[in-house]
């Protein structure tokens, strides 16, 4: 399918290079990247971003967003995109279960875990304006980076589907005028061990090229202990090449960017929370160690991609842009799921992916109206394999499902601002949008032979396939406007308040898990139907509708600052993936299970706040500032429906969720030398955060609060030379972020039903399954930069 997509690149290159003729003199083009000389240390107001799609100042948005800059984001050590979540309120960013690389994201209560194709995210990862269709790969690691936005709340007209959360903008540097070589290092606790290189030229007047290298490696927290290999580690490698293409005089700027990420880390295994019920593996007194037995596939994940950004300034009103790309990603990984050197509960898997997109926009701009209308196209397919080997009464029970997923998706959109007054603005919007899924299920068990999985891929044999229990094919097609509207008002060049309501919508699909045979009997003839399977195993878009009132303003000459928001929304359909044990032809198995089971009510607030406590005290460049970011959020099921029927919201909790996420950085500037000296040092609380929609005992974290430290000196012409040295989590804390668990639970409360000595019973394999994974440990490191 894939290559048919591959017309709309071909389009987007002939239509920008159409209409780029026309000479328009000194106009800028506005693709053009702001410099983070403009985003300033002491006034995070000033700082240029394009949650619109145009260029605005972030206190004159009317969205909630945090933004972060590339300068900042290296002074306190950044490493991935995952470090976000602390310092943007009501926001979680962390790799998902059993990964290093895949993201798990959620804003303001909506969000995914799942990364099986067929689940669609709530939140959007764009880099450079690219969506990432899923999100193996997508925890991106931070180097040359302009700045990263977080918008909160649903960006269904401006960033269409999968976006009812929110969005997540990873933004690259754009290419110097001049010659540049940069070298980025890092070393320090565990043999962390970074390199980055950087460096660009131009070609005469109108071409610019640049590459850039990282290295990025890491030992593990701990060991698999069984295996004799690292747990936690990282060995990445990574690259990205650009070139650029301006021509000031007419207007026109091309951007054309490949990059490529190889993951060659050890798999992550979670912690046994009790002994082995099947061979008395025991807990360990690492958390960070593991007994995982499996080793096949072996660990590895490579992504790319290549994307074109087209300008071209039409008129002085007009601007036309256009946004190709294509990328691909292949991820094998071992999953233990009971982590002990037992065939019990082990899972080989591989997905695979690949995106093109397309995408125009024409802008508008004048004194009084600004805006955009647009077209979007996204044609993906998804697939993944995996075993899920079991030690049964049978013996070597491996339960195989294949699942393919193809995406179809469209959408015309347009959003318009006008200013009534200086001080008063109305924004409209809406998007329009046409989705298509195609899938195909596949489920079979197959008892005997090497105990590496079922399929050649993972290197099985099998002696019996024992049938096929699904073989099933469907299309879903789905049409959803989702509209926004906003009125700001601004009193004063230092208050702005705003009123908007948004909607976003996450795509349906089939569950690429469930099996036919669990579908219900519908009409009672003894025969599961077509349609019947088809029902069972189909969801339907969940919906979110959003209402919030804000205030972004300054006061004592921009030495504080602040943005704080209130919102409301309404989430129907919501879509409650999980995985069961299930019984199929008599034999023990796994099975998916989806629902748009519930409808719920979040109520939530957020404030951001950046104050200059002093300036000037040591000479020009000293300064003390604080910044604060506090999130609450109060989301309630008001209908859900459980696994037998019965009416269970009571019992249900929102997971990635905590109720209070608060973050506070003090930092100060002090000119020493000839350089400057920053330090920094931020505290972080995140409250209770359940796993999963039910309370567990095994796998919630309760509240926990992280201290970072920072200090860095830069000097020399335009902070040629720096060095740093930085600490996470200082006082070493251990915290759940993800886990596993199939223990016997009431269907209503799930609580865990615990046997008359105390026990748990296991409902998928004999070991008992309460596996979790945890937070990065301590970390002291020193980092230095050299930039030519």
């Amino acid at each position: 399918m894939i290559h048919r997509h591959a017309r709309a690149l071909y389009v987007g290159v002939a239509a920008a290079a159409l209409f780029a003729g026309p000479a328009y003199a000194q106009e800028t083009p506005a693709a053009a990247a702001p410099a983070d000389t403009q985003a300033s240390d002491d006034n995070g107001g000033d700082i240029i971003i394009t949650a619109r799609r145009r260029e605005e100042t972030l206190l004159n948005v009317p969205i909630a967003v945090t933004a972060i800059t590339g300068d900042k984001l290296e002074k306190i050590g950044a490493v991935d995109l995952t470090d976000i979540q602390t310092i943007s309120p009501n926001t979680t960013l962390k790799d998902a279960r059993g990964t290093n690389s895949t993201l798990a994201a959620f804003i303001r209560g909506v969000g995914q875990q799942d990364p099986v194709p067929g689940f669609e995210a709530g939140i959007g990862i764009y880099l450079d304006d690219v969506y990432l269709n899923r999100p193996q790969a997508a925890v991106l690691d931070i180097y040359d980076v302009e700045r990263i936005e977080v918008l909160r709340g649903p960006q269904g007209t401006l960033y269409g589907r999968n976006t009812i959360g929110g969005a997540v903008k990873y933004v690259t540097k754009k290419l110097p005028d001049h010659f540049s070589l940069a070298v980025r290092g890092a070393y320090g606790s565990y043999n962390q061990a970074d390199g980055i290189v950087t460096a660009s030229a131009p070609i005469g007047s109108l071409l610019k090229i640049g590459v850039s290298g990282a290295r990025l490696s890491r030992d593990g927290f701990g060991r698999n202990l069984y295996l004799n290999i690292p747990n936690y580690n990282k060995d990445i490698w990574a690259g990205r090449g650009t070139i650029e293409f301006e021509t000031p005089d007419s207007g026109l700027f091309v951007r054309i960017t490949g990059d490529y990420t190889h993951d060659k880390s050890a798999p992550r295994n979670g912690h046994r929370l009790f002994a082995g019920l099947l061979t008395g593996s025991p807990v360990l007194s690492n958390v960070y160690d593991t007994n995982a037995g499996l080793s096949n596939p072996k660990e590895d994940v490579w992504a790319g991609g290549l994307s074109m950004a087209v300008t071209a300034k039409l008129s002085q009103n007009f601007t036309l842009r256009s946004i190709s790309a294509w990328r691909k990603d292949r991820s094998y990984t071992p999953i233990d799921f009971d982590a002990t050197p037992s065939v019990d509960v082990d899972v080989p898997a591989v997905y695979r992916n690949e995106q093109t997109s397309q995408e125009f926009q024409l802008l508008y701009s004048s004194s009084k109206l600004n805006g955009l209308v647009g077209f979007y196209y996204l044609g993906a397919k998804a697939a993944t394999a995996f075993d899920v080997l079991l030690n049964t009464t049978l013996a070597n029970l491996d339960a195989y499902t294949a699942g393919d997923v193809r995406t179809e998706t469209s959408s015309v959109f347009a959003d318009f601002t006008y200013d009534f007054t200086p001080q008063l603005s109305l924004s409209l919007g809406g998007r329009y949008t046409w989705d298509q899924r195609r899938s195909f299920i596949y489920k079979a068990n197959f008892l005997g032979g090497p105990l590496f999985g079922a399929t050649s891929e993972f290197g099985g044999n099998p002696t019996l396939n024992l049938g096929a229990s699904t073989n099933f094919r469907g299309e879903a097609n789905f049409k959803r406007f989702t509209p926004r509207a906003s009125l700001s008002f601004k009193p004063n060049d230092n208050h702005m308040f705003y009123a908007s309501y948004s909607e976003g919508f996450k795509g349906g699909g089939f569950d690429p898990r469930g099996s036919g045979t669990s579908a219900p009997d519908a009409n009672g003839d003894g025969v599961r139907s077509y349609q019947e399977i088809y029902n069972y195993l189909s969801f339907k878009p969940e919906v979110v509708k959003s209402y919030e009132i804000g205030w972004k303003g300054s006061a004592l000459d921009k030495r504080l600052t602040w943005s704080l928001a209130a919102f409301h929304a309404n989430y129907s359909n919501v879509q409650i993936p999980g995985s069961v044990a299930c019984v199929i032809g008599g034999v023990q198995s796994f099975c998916g299970i989806t629902t748009n089971a519930a409808r719920a009510r979040i109520n939530g607030v957020e404030l951001e706040t950046n104050a200059v406590l002093a300036r000037g005290f040591a000479g020009a460049g000293s300064n003390v500032t604080f910044s604060g970011a506090l999130g609450y959020i109060d989301p309630k099921y008001k209908s859900y429906i459980g696994p037998t029927g019965a009416e269970v919201s009571q019992y249900r909790q929102f997971q990635n969720t905590p109720k209070w996420t608060l973050a506070g950085t003090l930092s100060g500037n002090v000119p020493v030398g000839g350089g400057t000296v920053n330090a920094s040092t931020t505290v972080s609380y995140r409250s209770l955060t359940h796993q999963f929609e039910v309370a567990s005992p095994f796998l919630d974290q309760p509240g926990y609060t992280l201290w970072d430290a920072n200090l860095t000196y830069s000097f020399g012409s335009n902070d040629r030379y720096s060095i740093g040295i930085h600490a996470k989590n200082i006082t070493d804390v251990r915290y759940k972020t993800a886990g596993y668990q199939y223990l016997a639970a009431s269907a209503a409360t799930g609580q865990i039903i615990y046997t008359g000595a105390g026990g748990v019973t296991p409902t998928l394999g004999k070991e008992g399954v309460a596996t979790v994974f945890y937070g990065n440990p301590r970390q002291v490191f020193g980092t230095f930069s050299l930039k030519f």
